[in-house]
């Protein structure tokens, strides 16, 4: 059987998936850029994401519990559904002149816990659509797909919001989503998993199964936590970029900036696909973020120059899908089917609960310490210099503490996870 035809149920539900997270990525940009427009708060727009990210920390292990319960294709299907409803609810809001930051808060945390309880169910769907042998390929395409959202939807989103408006937004994010919903239903066929779950097994045991299994295999707990701690520079890093860029700038240079880490991610993930399979996977995935962290904070906090900001998104996030692949190969290979979906949500809580903690971090730092402190500094102070003057030069300030944190991390980190080598025969 030729490569296309094994992998043709993989290609139906990548595309369509991608597709879909492309609409519903340019509507979280278009609120962020609307409500950066009504507060000018970095700490605002940080909550809009902490709303999306705090379901994983309060639900996901009970979620993946779920998932291996129940069947994946109606769990998809399901949370899919509810998450559109609540886009067009924000959609409703928007059009009676009723839309508040309330609204939207509480709206991201409903589609946040949906997409808690969908995406350990959709890992497990993508395991059992696509052979052993083909894990990396297929893992290096999820990443360039990601990466494609990424370069695609800022550009698209801050270009339909400044000519259209939030309305336009949420229709493209619409008829996307009926495109994917359509595929998962009508085309895509899952196969049994080999060990039907017991469901008369109540979720909190299901639940404690997961986190035993990461207990007996202190290898994947610990890239777990490791890349926990990644996160949460990261994400702080996601709180502070609109602060530095949008008062210098703008929106419209604010999109191109951040559609700069999507690029980086379609050469890695391009790299991925092609690279052989490494000798040592943990090293690659240690090593790999510690060049990004040490590199594009530093390079953002000096420079006032949107080509140099465009340039420090690129080389930070090129060797992000190349540590995403090589964990999720370590995860696919370690874990057997019928446990997948409630040890991945186990993941999400370990690995995504520093997401929440970073974002709201980064954007109080920035409003109420970097960005008075910078105010406060003397116009010719060693602060002023470095990082500049004006509103922004706080959050520059910020990204230089992100930078040595990160640098910091890795090199402690990287010492524990030598012990450790991954290999496949």
């Amino acid at each position: 059987m030729s490569n296309g035809r094994k992998l043709k149920d993989f290609y139906i539900l990548w595309s369509t998936q991608s597709l879909s997270q492309l609409g519903s990525a340019m509507t979280g940009f278009a609120l962020t850029l609307w409500l950066y427009e009504k507060t000018g708060s970095a700490l605002s727009t940080a909550t809009l994401m902490i709303c999306t990210y705090a379901p994983y920390v309060i639900m996901s292990i009970f979620a993946g519990a779920i998932s291996d319960k129940y069947d994946k294709k109606k769990t998809m299907l399901v949370c899919d559904a509810l998450a559109a409803l609540t886009t067009i609810l924000v959609f409703v809001l928007y059009k009676a002149d009723l839309l508040s930051m309330w609204h939207l808060y509480a709206v991201n945390a409903v589609s946040g816990l949906m997409n808690t309880v969908q995406q350990p169910a959709s890992e497990v769907a993508y395991t059992l659509v696509v052979p052993r042998e083909y894990y990396q390929k297929t893992s290096g395409l999820q990443s360039l797909s990601r990466s494609i959202v990424t370069i695609g939807n800022p550009l698209l989103a801050s270009a339909l919001y400044g000519l259209a408006g939030l309305d336009a937004v949420i229709a493209v994010d619409m008829v996307t989503f009926a495109i994917a919903f359509l595929a998962l239903l009508l085309f895509i066929r899952l196969p049994d998993v080999s060990q039907e779950v017991r469901k008369e097994e109540n979720v909190l045991k299901l639940a404690k199964e997961g986190l035993q299994f990461l207990k007996e295999h202190p290898m994947v707990l610990d890239v777990i936590l490791f890349m926990s701690g990644v996160n949460l520079i990261a994400s702080a890093f996601d709180a502070v970029l609109p602060a530095l860029v949008i008062p210098r700038s703008g929106n419209r240079i604010y999109g191109i900036v951040t559609s700069c880490s999507g690029i980086a991610m379609v050469l890695g993930s391009m790299l991925t696909t092609a690279m052989p399979k490494p000798k040592d996977r943990v090293r690659v995935i240690y090593l790999t973020m510690l060049f990004s962290l040490g590199t594009e904070n530093f390079l953002l906090a000096f420079s006032r120059n949107p080509i140099l900001w465009c340039i420090g998104q690129i080389i930070g996030w090129m060797l992000v899908p190349v540590m995403s692949a090589n964990q999720n190969v370590i995860m696919r290979n370690t874990i057997p089917v019928e446990l997948q979906g409630r040890v991945y949500a186990c993941r999400n809580t370990l690995q995504f609960f520093t997401i929440p903690i970073g974002l709201a971090l980064g954007g109080f730092l920035v409003d109420n310490v970097c960005e008075p402190l910078m105010h406060a500094n003397h116009a010719n102070g060693l602060l002023t210099i470095l990082f500049g003057s004006g509103k922004g030069s706080g959050a520059a300030l910020m990204m230089f503490v992100l930078g040595v944190a990160g640098v910091v991390l890795c090199l402690t980190s990287g010492q524990k996870l030598k012990q450790y080598r991954y290999t496949e025969e």
